[in-house]
């Protein structure tokens, strides 16, 4: 959809939204997210680690969210920031399920594979460092943009959070190290979560506010 002349993007978020290299990066981040949640899934599911599988989720939701923001990259501010809005209430549903997976694991689970962990841990660091430094310059955006950026952000925090619960499992014999870096990575997505849709409500005030001054 072609964007309104009584949204008032600012100029930089205007500017930003039609780059060209700006798309490319998105369907990059959105293929390697793809790739990555095949293989944290298969990994996660052989080590029986929850911080992996919940990663797996997470690269998931991101590719999807990368192809959200790709379908909307050049709408009108107003359409933005609700798909910015859908991807904030996925960020935080995201939180919610792993803090119950992990409370559930708790009551009784078996100890994860440590090296496997490991391995696949920093594969998928390396995969959202570089996503991340792709994105860094788009950070300050729309809602939208500053989600992926979020998302890629978390995501490389939350990778080194699972390679050091790999070391907490090999060095413990527990699942717990495991279970508190799912719990740490809980909290991430629903704090990040707030934050895009506390920004998406706020454009939405504004383009709304906007539309009745015209």
């Amino acid at each position: 959809m072609a964007a309104h002349c009584c949204e008032h993007d600012t100029p930089k978020a205007k500017q930003i939204q039609n780059l060209p290299r700006y798309r490319r990066i998105l369907w990059i981040a959105l293929v390697l997210n793809a790739a990555m949640f095949a293989v944290e899934l298969v990994g996660g599911y052989r080590s029986g680690s929850l911080s992996l599988l919940a990663d797996a989720i997470d690269f998931a939701g991101d590719a999807m969210n990368y192809g959200v923001s790709l379908a909307v990259l050049s709408a009108a501010l107003t359409w933005r920031a609700r798909a910015a809005q859908l991807k904030a209430l996925s960020m935080m549903a995201f939180g919610l399920f792993v803090l119950g997976r992990a409370i559930w694991a708790a009551l009784g689970g078996g100890v994860p594979d440590a090296a496997t962990m490991g391995v696949v841990g920093a594969l998928a660091l390396a995969t959202n460092v570089s996503v991340a430094w792709m994105l860094y310059a788009f950070r300050e955006g729309d809602a939208n943009m500053r989600s992926v950026w979020l998302c890629s952000r978390n995501d490389a925090i939350g990778n080194i959070a699972v390679m050091g619960a790999a070391l907490g499992v090999l060095g413990t014999g527990t699942a717990w190290p495991d279970l508190a870096v799912a719990a740490v990575m809980s909290t991430l997505a629903l704090w990040g979560g707030w934050q895009v849709l506390r920004q998406a409500r706020g454009e939405l005030r504004a383009s709304a506010a906007a539309g009745h001054a015209h």
